[in-house]
């Protein structure tokens, strides 16, 4: 049974979000409530908490800081964002604390759904590591492995989440490079990177502050505008090499992020030159 911590100061909200993952998860779960981050860190000890749910804006201290202290001595616990605040630096923080997600109020009960599953998934995973771990006779070193992590000062962890999000980034990129002449959306590049959808989407704004598909948009105009500059090749080849199979659709693409049709744009580039 995995234990699943749900710490928000809105006594209505706590209660629905209990009834929510009780009604989907049943007997999977056992669930406790907090009400402020204190009382979320005395439960968390006490009840050996795998899966938190933390509200950030708490009284006290927030879901943020109740993160921070339970990520410093426990690197496997799955922490998991309820905001009502749509804040980038929310964002940024829930990466460098390593949270699963980031969920907006008033969240889709599917998508807290998917998040739960990927948490409990996670769960099972770490008990795995920890057994084989203990199997080879090393549940000391991995003691000993937390210990460090609770003297690990604050700026190296966010040395550290900066250092995973640029390699993320690093990584879409490339991907989009390799494959942006095809027909690729965000739900298989998350699958490819083997994340879930709701989190991959949130993931990548922090990396690219826009979404999907406006960064493949635009990367597909400039790709296009590189090849505008060669006089011999076709525009209608053009929109089929960078992804547009339909040439009318391509042009009103095209004119929506340049506002010029492809052929203005060519013309201009040559008038220019």
């Amino acid at each position: 049974m995995y234990r699943v911590l749900i710490a928000d100061d809105e006594m209505i909200e706590r209660a629905v979000l209990y009834k929510t993952l009780h009604k989907n998860l049943g007997d999977q779960c056992a669930i406790f409530q907090a009400e402020n981050g204190r009382e979320a860190l005395r439960i968390y000890e006490e009840e050996k908490i795998q899966i938190a749910i933390l509200d950030i804006e708490m009284p006290g201290i927030n879901g943020i800081e109740a993160a921070q202290r339970i990520r410093k001595t426990d690197k496997d616990c799955c922490i998991i964002f309820l905001t009502a605040f749509d804040e980038f630096s929310y964002a940024k923080k829930a990466i460098m604390i390593r949270a699963l997600d980031y969920l907006l109020k008033p969240y889709d009960e599917q998508e807290l759904m998917l998040v739960m599953e990927e948490a409990m998934r996670l769960t099972d995973a770490h008990l795995a590591d920890a057994v084989a771990l203990s199997g080879r006779g090393q549940a000391a070193g991995m003691g000993a492995g937390e210990t460090a992590a609770a003297q690990e000062p604050r700026e190296e962890m966010e040395e550290d989440g900066n250092i995973r999000l640029s390699k993320v980034a690093e990584l879409i990129s490339q991907y989009i490079r390799e494959n942006y002449m095809y027909d690729i959306s965000m739900q298989e590049l998350a699958r490819t990177m083997n994340y879930s959808e709701p989190y991959f989407c949130k993931l990548f704004k922090q990396c690219f502050n826009k979404n999907f598909t406006s960064y493949l948009t635009e990367y597909r105009v400039e790709e296009a505008k590189k090849m505008l500059e060669q006089p011999t090749v076709n525009v209608k080849e053009i929109g089929k090499a960078v992804g547009y199979g339909d040439s009318n659709y391509f042009a009103k693409v095209f004119k929506r992020i340049t506002g010029q049709s492809p052929t203005e744009y060519r013309l201009y580039i040559f008038q220019r030159g």
